[in-house]
């Protein structure tokens, strides 16, 4: 029985190196590199070669949890019993998996800014949203509604797999008709079935929403009421995995295409200018604790080049000015740090107080949870049920539905294996006959309530049903009373269900 293994110099070098950044003992983040690595390669770990690094001896790294540690690995690799050799020696699954782990941790090392105390919130953080909160594909049955006729159940699999290519929904129906209510139903339902693992994050866009105590309390939802109280949220929008000049620049990029995605003012030059002025606003902070700026950094920098240049104030630093006075996000001295992360936490952003940027403020926070999303592995999927992680739900949806929002448009099309799901309240199918992005797509669950002048081709593309079907469905979603619902059928021999919607107030009452 092996009592000691060599690790690789290079896992060696990491280890020190590390040690030293985060004032972790060298044996605790070689079990945090095996750890992390057994997840994330799992029995494909390749064979180490080398030897030439430190040495690491048995009872230091296993101590007290050996059994512990090959029920990790019996688990992983699929079978019960593995000799003395194989667990622990030059030639084993621990140090091969030790020296994959150290290469794993030098990149999130340098993806965290090179922080050592940005990379042990990133490791706590894997931990929670990754591991031990995934639902590893558990049902997700929600009890929407009885038909009409039949008064026979129906329930929405949500993250069936082998039924639904994907969980992203779309309610609609003019004001008053019980698509909110139907919403918070499930909402709730997934919250309480998940035992409140899969998280939400919603904007509220008439505020209507925030001031139900009961869904709120149900739910376990944190509101954030902006411009109201003096409350802000505690997300800044410039924190990025790196802060190399490339990652700086896309970043800034990007940020600029989602400004110019809500005004048509917002042209060319001032897409530049917006550009060149976080480019220099990251400069200002580089080096620091908080290398990354806050919106009053921005616009002191943007406001300076405009006066230089003696050009006059247009709606580039009017909306700069705005997000800066109305302190709507995290800025350097507020009391406490920003959010790390936005996709473990279910929260309300109520944005009906703004008069204007309400857009503006989402789609901010939607390019985080995005950037988010593609950093996480792919979700878990377990006999044909996928895992979902969080959902983005956006309401008042037909605000958004015709601007070119990148992020938007990528977690709709990416989030299906990552676990993120978008859902849409609007106002009638129309919303998403968008010729820039096929939204109905990518919508396998639509629910329509009372609307007003829907188009056929609409109901046709949302619903999947024939043009003569949607034609007589015309008239009849016109007619619908509140509470009743049209929806693709749940067989593929149907075409439509007509059904009455469960409320939340009747669910949970």
């Amino acid at each position: 029985m092996a009592d000691r293994l060599y690790t690789s110099s290079e896992a060696d070098e990491v280890l020190s190196a590390l040690r030293f950044q985060t004032k972790l003992e060298k044996a605790t983040l070689a079990r945090i590199a095996f750890t992390l690595s057994l997840v994330k390669e799992g029995s494909r770990v390749a064979q180490s070669p080398s030897f030439s690094g430190g040495e690491m001896k048995r009872p230091t790294f296993v101590g007290e949890d050996e059994v512990f540690l090959r029920t990790l690995i019996a688990h992983t690799y699929g079978k019960r019993d593995f000799s003395e050799d194989e667990f622990f020696s030059n030639r084993s699954i621990v140090k091969n998996h030790v020296d994959s782990g150290a290469a794993l941790l030098a990149q999130m090392f340098h993806e965290t800014g090179d922080s050592g105390e940005a990379l042990i919130r990133r490791l706590v953080d894997e931990v929670e949203f990754a591991g031990r909160r995934e639902q590893l594909g558990s049902g997700l049955d929600i009890f929407i509604g009885r038909t009409l006729l039949q008064r026979t159940e129906l329930v929405m699999e949500l993250n069936n797999t082998t039924r639904h290519a994907n969980s992203h929904l779309a309610i609609m129906g003019k004001p008053g008709v019980g698509k909110t209510q139907f919403l918070l139903k499930i909402l709730t339902d997934i919250r309480i079935q998940s035992s409140f693992q899969i998280n939400f994050v919603y904007f509220d866009y008439k505020g209507d929403v925030v001031d139900n105590a009961r869904f709120l309390e149900l739910a376990r939802v944190q509101p954030f009421r902006l411009l109201q109280g003096g409350q802000s949220l505690p997300i800044n929008p410039f924190i990025l995995p790196a802060y190399d000049e490339q990652t700086i620049n896309v970043s800034a990029r990007e940020k600029a295409e989602s400004f110019a995605s809500i005004s048509s003012k917002l042209g060319v030059v001032q897409k530049g200018a917006l550009t060149e002025a976080i480019r220099a606003a990251y400069a200002k902070r580089a080096g620091s604790a908080t290398p990354y700026p806050d919106f009053p950094d921005v616009l002191e920098i943007a406001a300076a080049a405009y006066e230089e240049d003696g050009k006059k104030d247009d709606s580039l630093i009017e909306v700069l000015r705005d997000l800066s006075d109305f302190d709507l996000f995290w800025r350097h001295g507020s009391e406490g740090a920003p959010m790390d992360r936005v996709a473990n936490r279910t929260m309300l952003i109520d944005v009906h107080a703004m008069p204007v940027l309400k857009e503006l403020v989402a789609y901010l926070v939607i390019e985080r949870l995005y950037k988010e999303m593609a950093t996480l592995p792919d979700s878990p999927v377990m006999e044909g049920r996928r895992t979902i992680r969080t959902i983005l739900v956006i309401d008042e949806a037909h605000n958004y539905l015709s601007q070119k929002n990148m992020f938007l448009q990528r977690i709709i099309r990416e989030g299906r294996s990552k676990g993120v799901v978008v859902f849409f309240a609007s106002q009638s199918p129309n919303d998403y006959q968008q010729k820039f992005f096929n939204f109905q797509e990518l919508l396998e669950f639509a629910y329509i309530f009372q609307c007003d002048g829907v188009a056929a081709a609409s109901v046709q593309d949302i619903l999947g049903c024939s043009a003569r079907t949607a034609r007589e469905l015309q008239t009849e979603i016109a007619r619908l009373e509140p509470w009743q619902v049209i929806a693709r059928g749940q067989q593929k021999t149907e075409e439509f269900v007509k059904f009455t919607a469960e409320a939340f107030y009747k669910s949970y009452s």
